[in-house]
């Protein structure tokens, strides 16, 4: 139990690192939650200050999900382990203690912890989430549909339990997480993506 305790711990201090904030503060010398949608995340900073620093961002937050999940694979490796450390990092990303609890929406970091955990579901993931964006111009359409595909692949991939239940709550905070766009989506204000 301490190790599982431990494992989330640093998961979640990996999670909380702002990369979005960092790389516009320290670069750019903005505070990237003063501009666009006020987000730290990849799709704001992408918006806000061009093409490469949201890959960069996008990145970096991605990279912190794959390395949160193989730490608890190394130091651990069970089933149980892996989950906390997934859970840990996109909490982090969510709720970061460096920013007083107010982050990004865990689209990228998911992202990183889904293809260290099924490539496949990460690959059908990523299908998804092209085509949505290219039909709908939303990025949030492409993210939340995206997230609800993971339990279903995981599902028919056949992951076991704690998998599973760990996408489906990954899918239903992703959704939450997303509910102002839901309501510019249904108000026609969203933001679409060029």
């Amino acid at each position: 139990m301490s190790t599982i305790i431990l494992i989330l711990l640093i998961s979640y201090l990996i999670g909380s690192i702002p990369f979005g904030y960092l790389l516009a503060r320290y670069i750019y010398g903005i505070d990237i939650r003063q501009h666009g949608s006020g987000n730290i995340g990849a799709t704001n900073v992408y918006r806000t200050l061009g093409k490469v620093p949201g890959i960069i961002v996008l990145m970096l937050d991605a990279g912190k999900g794959v390395l949160a999940v193989l730490i608890a694979r190394s130091v651990a490796g069970d089933d149980i382990s892996q989950v906390a450390a997934a859970m840990g990092v996109i909490l982090g990303h969510a709720y970061p203690v460096f920013l007083k609890f107010k982050g990004g929406k865990v689209v990228a970091t998911g992202a990183g912890v889904i293809f260290t955990f099924s490539p496949i579901a990460g690959l059908i993931a990523l299908f998804l989430f092209i085509l949505s964006v290219a039909v709908t111009k939303y990025v949030s359409v492409g993210s939340m549909t995206a997230a609800i595909s993971i339990p279903i692949s995981f599902y028919v991939l056949d992951m076991k339990l704690p998998y599973l239940i760990f996408a489906v709550l990954v899918a239903v905070f992703v959704i939450y997480k997303h509910h102002t766009n839901i309501k510019r989506l249904l108000s026609g204000t969203e933001h679409k993506i060029k």
